[in-house]
C-alpha cells in the first residue's frame, strides 16, 4: 500500500477504545475517519463522527480498523471486517474460545489481510530491553519465570474471566521474552466476587527446554502489580511494566565471610542495576507497527495465528482448573483435525 493517508476506524469506545482514539488521532499518516459504538452519549473525539452500525463504518472507505469492543463481539465483528476486505488490529485476547480465534485467522488469511492482536506488553520498553539481553545470553541458561499481574476489579469486564482478560498477556510475553513455547500447565482457579467467571487465577507451566513459569493472576487485589521476574544461571531480572523499568540482580562474585548469611542466602548478592531505556507509550508503538504492516513496511506485529496460540494455552489453564491435573499443550488443544501453528511458527510466524 502507499504512503498516503490511511483511513482509519474504531469499534469501541471503552476504557481501552478511548486510548485508541487518543493514539489514532496523533498518529501520523492516519486519519480517524468514524467511531462505531452503540452507546447512548458517546463523545468521539472532535470531529470524528460516531456511527451507530457497522455498515455505517464501512461506507466510510477505511484502510483498516480496530476492534475494541467486547471480547464476545470480537469474532462476528471481526468475520464481517474480514468479508469487507479491511486490514484489522483486535485487542487481546482474540476471541475467548480457540474454534472462534480459529475462524478469525482463517477469514483474514484466506482474503491476504493484515490481521494484529493487541498484546500490548510485547511493546513495553522493560521487556523489550530484557528480551534482547535475554537473546544476548547476558543471563546465561535460563532457570524460571515468574509473573504477578493483580488489581482491582474492572466492572467494565463482564464476558470473560481473569485468565482471558488478564492472564493471556503473561502467556503472551513469557512465551515472547523466552522464545520458548509451552509444554504443559496446571492450574486453580477461584471466584470471589460473586461473578460467573473466575477472578483469581494461579499456574504453573513447562515450557519447552525446561523452563519453568508462575502465573500469578487476580482482580482482587487493592493495588495494581505488573511484575515479571526471570531467574537464570547469573542472576536476576526484574521488569515493572507499570513504570517500564528493567532492574538486574548479579550474582556476587565476592564471597560472604560472615558465616550465619553465608548459610542463610542461597546464592552471593552481586551488584544492582537499573537499566537507562528509552521509553516510548507501548500503544502508539504497537499502532506505529500496524500501520506500518498495512503499509507493506513492517513485520512486527502480534499475527492473528500467534494470538489463537494463547488463546489455545489459556483454555488449556481453564481445563486443568475444571478437571484437574497439568495439561499437555505441545499438541493442539482443539478439536482433532485442525491445525494450530507449530511452536516456532507461534514465535517467528510472519505477518497476515
Amino acid at each position: 500500500m502507499s504512503r498516503a493517508t490511511l483511513r482509519a476506524g474504531l469499534i469501541g469506545l471503552g476504557a481501552m477504545g478511548r486510548n485508541h482514539a487518543r493514539v489514532l488521532t496523533g498518529l501520523a499518516g492516519v486519519e480517524l475517519v468514524g467511531v462505531l459504538d452503540p452507546a447512548p452519549g458517546v463523545i468521539a473525539p472532535a470531529g470524528v463522527p460516531v456511527v451507530r452500525d457497522l455498515d455505517e463504518l464501512l461506507a466510510l472507505r477505511l484502510d483498516y480498523a480496530v476492534l475494541a469492543s467486547p471480547t464476545a463481539l470480537h469474532e462476528p465483528i471481526g468475520l464481517r471486517l474480514a468479508e469487507a476486505g479491511v486490514h484489522t488490529m483486535i485487542e487481546k485476547p482474540l476471541a475467548p474460545t480457540v474454534a472462534g480465534a480459529r475462524r478469525l485467522v482463517d477469514a483474514f488469511a484466506s482474503r491476504g489481510l493484515i490481521g494484529a492482536v493487541g498484546h500490548i506488553e510485547r511493546y513495553n520498553p522493560a521487556l523489550q530491553s530484557l528480551r534482547a539481553r535475554l537473546e544476548a545470553g547476558e543471563l546465561g541458561e535460563i532457570y524460571q519465570i515468574v509473573t504477578r499481574r493483580q488489581g482491582p476489579f474492572p466492572g467494565r469486564i463482564a464476558d470473560v474471566g481473569v485468565v482471558m482478560d488478564l492472564a493471556t498477556h503473561d502467556i503472551d510475553l513469557t512465551a515472547w521474552v523466552t522464545g520458548r513455547p509451552y509444554a504443559q500447565v496446571s492450574a486453580r482457579t477461584a471466584s470471589r466476587s460473586g461473578r460467573p467467571h473466575e477472578d483469581m487465577v494461579s499456574a504453573v507451566a513447562g515450557l519447552e527446554g525446561g523452563l519453568m513459569a508462575n502465573h500469578l493472576v487476580n482482580w482482587l487485589s487493592p493495588f495494581k502489580e505488573r511484575s515479571t521476574v526471570i531467574t537464570g544461571e547469573r542472576g536476576s531480572f526484574v521488569a515493572d511494566t507499570l513504570t517500564a523499568d528493567l532492574t538486574f540482580y548479579a550474582n556476587g562474585a565476592v564471597g560472604t565471610e560472615w558465616e550465619a548469611l553465608r548459610t542463610f542466602r542461597g546464592v552471593a548478592e552481586g551488584d544492582m542495576v537499573r537499566y537507562a531505556i528509552p521509553k516510548r507509550e507501548p500503544l502508539l508503538v504497537e499502532h506505529e507497527r500496524f500501520r506500518d504492516a498495512v503499509r507493506g513496511e513492517s513485520r512486527d506485529t502480534v499475527t492473528l495465528r500467534q494470538a489463537m496460540r494463547t488463546v489455545e494455552v489459556a483454555e488449556a489453564v481453564l481445563r486443568s482448573a475444571r478437571e484437574g491435573g497439568t495439561i499437555d499443550v505441545r499438541e493442539p488443544v482443539g478439536p482433532p483435525g485442525h491445525r494450530s501453528p507449530s511452536p516456532r511458527e507461534w514465535l517467528t510466524e510472519p505477518v497476515g
